[in-house]
Formats: C-alpha cells, sequence, structure tokens
C-alpha cells in the first residue's frame, strides 16, 4: 500500500513511525514532513493546507491512502477535495470536522445526541471557562476562577477570531479519548492525559500540549466503553443524521467528574501530543484499521493493547507559547534514541546538515516502561540527554499518576 501522509508536527512524525511498520505498507510519503519524517517517509514540498497540491501529489504517486494529520486542513476541507476523486482519505469531511472547527457547532451535535457536557452560560461570570469558537492551535482555552482572572481572560478573549463560549467550570480529572471511525462506529486506542499549561503544577497558559501518559490507570476497559457509549457513539450517530459521515479519528477531551463524565471538547484528529504516547502501545495492524475505516467498515478489525506504560516529554523554546525559537542548534537526539527513546520530531529543520530548532514545541520524548514510574523516569533520563540551549521542560509530567499507581 502506497500511503501519503499529511502534515509535519510530531503528531505526524509518531504515525510514519507507527505506519512504517505496517507489513502492508509499501511506499511511505509525507507533505511536507519533517526532518524526524524524512527518516522513514519521502517528503515532499507541500503544504499541509494545499488541497490542489495535495491533490495533485496523491495522484502522481498512485496514493492508495491519504492520512491527513493537522485540524487546519481538515476543517478547510482538504479531505473533501482528496475524496470527492476517488482517493481513499484517513480524515473527516469539512462539514464533520466542524465538530473541531466550530464549539457552537459541537455543543449543537451534542445537544441533539444527548451527550453530556458542560453547561453553556448566558454571560461571563466566575468561576467559568472562556472558549474560541474557532481553531486556536490548543490555546483557545481560559479558565477563569476569580473575578480578577476572568477580567484577564477577557482581554485575552477580545483577541480571539469569532464568537467566544462561555461554560461552567467543571471539576474532576481529564482523559483523551482517541477513536478511529468508520463514520458509524467507533475502535478506541489507549485513554490519555495530556498536560495544557505550560508550567509545573499546570500553572500558565495553555499551550498545544507540554507532554501526556498513557493508559489512564482510573480508565479501564469497562470504563472506557462506557464512554464510547456515552460520549462518542452518539456524536457520530448525529453527525451521520445530518449527512456528514465522521470518517477519521475522533478524540474526545473529557472531564470525570462526580456526577459523571462530561465532554469538554471533540476534535476530529489524533491529539498531539497524545498520539505520541498512545501509538507506542498500539498492538496491531494500525494502517490496516486506518485504511478500512477509509473504505467505510471496520467490521472485523480490531486493535490490542501492549501491556505497559508511555510516556512523552515535550521539550519546548523557552518563549512558549508567546514565541517559538528559530536556528537554534539541536544535539544528544541520537543519544536519547539509544537509550531507547522515541524522540518525535515537531518544530525542527535542517540549516546546512545541522538539526535545529523551527517552533515552539520542538521535540516529544517518548519512553516506554512496565509501568507509568518506571516509563517516566525513562523518557526524563532520555530527554536529559538533549541539549537545546534556551529550551524547557515541563518536570511533572505524569509524577502524580505514576506516585498513585
Amino acid at each position: 500500500m502506497r500511503v501519503l501522509l499529511v502534515g509535519s508536527g510530531g503528531r505526524e512524525h509518531a504515525l510514519a513511525w507507527r505506519l512504517a511498520a505496517s507489513t502492508g505498507l509499501d511506499e511511505l510519503h509525507a507533505a511536507p514532513g519533517n526532518p524526524g519524517i524524512a527518516s522513514l517517509a519521502t517528503c515532499h514540498p507541500v503544504a499541509a493546507d494545499d488541497g490542489d497540491g495535495l491533490l495533485g501529489l496523491a495522484r502522481s504517486l498512485a496514493a492508495d491512502l491519504v492520512v491527513v494529520g493537522p485540524e487546519a486542513p481538515l476543517v478547510r476541507g482538504v479531505a473533501d477535495a482528496l475524496r470527492h476523486n476517488g482517493i481513499p482519505v484517513f480524515g473527516p469531511s469539512a462539514a464533520a470536522a466542524r465538530i473541531e472547527g466550530s464549539k457552537l457547532f459541537a455543543k449543537a451535535v451534542m445537544a441533539a445526541a444527548g451527550v453530556p457536557t458542560a453547561a453553556v452560560l448566558a454571560e461571563p461570570r466566575a468561576p467559568c471557562v472562556l472558549k474560541a469558537d474557532g481553531l486556536a492551535a490548543g490555546k483557545g482555552v481560559i479558565v477563569c476562577r476569580t473575578d480578577a482572572e476572568l477580567a484577564a481572560g477577557l482581554e485575552v478573549a477580545r483577541g480571539f477570531d469569532g464568537a467566544v463560549l462561555v461554560e461552567e467550570l467543571l471539576e474532576g480529572s481529564e482523559v483523551s479519548i482517541l477513536a478511529v471511525c468508520d463514520g458509524r462506529d467507533a475502535l478506541a486506542l489507549a485513554p490519555a492525559r495530556d498536560f495544557k499549561r505550560a508550567y509545573d503544577g499546570d500553572l500558565g497558559p495553555n499551550t498545544g500540549g507540554m507532554g501526556s501518559f498513557a493508559p489512564v490507570p482510573e480508565v479501564g476497559d469497562a470504563v472506557l466503553e462506557t464512554l464510547l457509549e456515552t460520549c462518542v457513539r452518539p456524536a457520530l450517530a448525529e453527525l451521520a443524521r445530518r449527512g456528514t459521515p465522521f470518517v477519521g479519528t475522533l478524540f474526545a477531551g473529557l472531564m470525570l467528574t462526580e456526577e459523571g463524565p462530561r465532554v469538554l471538547e471533540f476534535n476530529c484528529r489524533f491529539g498531539d501530543p497524545e498520539t505520541q504516547s498512545v501509538l507506542p502501545l498500539v498492538e496491531g495492524d494500525l494502517l490496516g484499521a486506518l485504511a478500512a475505516a477509509a473504505r467505510g467498515s471496520l467490521a472485523g478489525v480490531t486493535l490490542g493493547r501492549v501491556p505497559a506504560s508511555a510516556v512523552t516529554v515535550v521539550l519546548a523554546a523557552g518563549g512558549y507559547p508567546e514565541h517559538g525559537d528559530v536556528g537554534t542548534p539541536i544535539e544528544g537526539v541520537g543519544d536519547a534514541e539509544r537509550d531507547g527513546a522515541l524522540v518525535f520530531h515537531a518544530g525542527t529543520a535542517l540549516s546546512d546538515g545541522r538539526l535545529v530548532t523551527n517552533g515552539g514545541r520542538l521535540l516529544g520524548v517518548t519512553a516506554t516502561g512496565a509501568d507509568l514510574g518506571e516509563a517516566r523516569a525513562r523518557a526524563y533520563a532520555a530527554s536529559d540527554r538533549i541539549r537545546i540551549a534556551g529550551a524547557r521542560r515541563r518536570e511533572d509530567v505524569a509524577l502524580e499518576a505514576a506516585a498513585r499507581r
């Protein structure tokens, strides 16, 4: 099977790593890719949101499957341009991707489907959560516990494009469910938890994610199936009823409250950095599952789970999320990999043959272990081997969960 992977981040590097191991893969191509992906696939200088360019590339490659990684191209309709020209795509249509592209649309879908979610407030009042209606690269959520935080949050929200949603503030533990969907049914991967805030102790602004781990100890198989039945499959059914079946990865960000699970958000793609922790735990043919979903039926498809834990530590530019870093040398990646870690490139580039920084989140260092404590120790030890002047990381990724375990 000839596969074209669309995207250039850490999530796409993790997907490339996993797809490259499939016995059903003949050729792996990426557009545009990154230096890490280039070690696994042939990269092509076509932007992820260039629908015409991707269509031409897929045709020239005679691609059997296109896997679209990022949300922005999906919301803009890249999958439609490919699918309408007979090319199998793992990724939802623009109409179905609105479940991430518009939080107001997602709320309407959840209300119609009976999916439990946070209540919408008529006006801002602390405590509450402010959310940008449109895409914001994981940074469009502001938690306001006090009047002072609300005043500051409203100032930030004025910089968002489009409407701002005001929701009740829920309390509980968060979990990310990544489900491979064929338009009707869903196949869940290991539950994960990410670390959205910039600094230790969940302080600072929201980011695209500073780390993750999987599985989540309190979400066993029975709980996971319940979450699929109450939160994911009803949303799938409602999208199908509207004539916009969802084919791709439906990502449900959930809060486990004392009153039961509540959906905080739906995303239309694999999570980042959750994917970097989830995919090393997949047992079975992920490429076969994605291809089956793209064909419209997961019937008979199963994916097992490796009996282990995985932890991902993100190395970010010192000024992230406000500022990225460009051109700073990156050293020690090979040392980390020789220690047994997986190093997924997110914001990197090559300059005169040397690996350098090129973004906000730079690398994701993933390690596995028999339990979260072992995986965490290995991930941090490996990230210690990488040297990037001015870069930083959170020191508490999976700390609490590992201690409880």
